[in-house]
């Protein structure tokens, strides 16, 4: 459970399954993208994140930070007054998602051993070997959301307004402190790479 799946979570709670959802969709459409990355090898992508992968992990962390505390400050009651138009909410859930995880590059350095210890994909896979394996990664992704916003939607009935907004400020804080780490971390390691310390 990364950042993502903290927001997912959170939106579940405070909007309903679907905000959390489509959060998850947004999430599964970066995680793909990033898949498609590994799988065409595009090595000038992976060099550029590794020749800026501190930078990088900074730039993501204060994204991250300035959403987390947003949703320490931020009063849930007024996300969970019906939306005007459903469909729009849904694309901001969706696009925050893939935002969120697009912000994290690193995810690429999970994605590479696990192509590597599954063989995928193969010089000797064909072309319609390939998209199913990408559809498979899809729906794998889309399955996990699933399951997780259709679990803590059976919970939700048992919050109220004070306990969402409890909530929010619990998940805003463990967000914004994975935040601060990631900022922290990678300053010290940029500032050792450059050799300032």
């Amino acid at each position: 459970m990364g950042p993502v799946g903290i927001l997912c979570v959170q939106r579940t709670m405070n909007n309903g399954r679907k905000s959390g959802f489509f959060t998850g969709v947004g999430a599964s459409v970066s995680d793909l993208f990033y898949c498609v990355l590994t799988g065409l090898g595009i090595s000038f992508v992976t060099d550029f994140i590794e020749d800026n992968i501190y930078i990088l992990q900074m730039l993501g962390s204060c994204i991250l930070i300035v959403y987390a505390i947003y949703m320490i400050l931020h009063n849930p009651v007024s996300q969970i007054k019906p939306s005007v138009d459903g469909r729009e909410s849904h694309f901001r859930d969706m696009a925050t998602g893939f935002l969120f995880t697009l912000s994290n590059p690193l995810i690429i350095f999970l994605i590479i051993p696990l192509f590597a210890r599954f063989g995928f994909p193969l010089p000797e896979f064909r072309f319609y070997h390939i998209i199913i394996g990408y559809i498979a990664i899809v729906v794998g992704a889309l399955l996990w959301w699933a399951m997780i916003t259709y679990f803590v939607n059976k919970v939700r009935s048992h919050f109220n307004i004070r306990s969402m907004w409890l909530i929010n400020r619990i998940i805003g804080s463990i967000i914004l402190l994975l935040s601060l780490y990631g900022l922290v971390t990678g300053a010290i390691s940029y500032l050792h790479e450059i050799q300032l310390i």
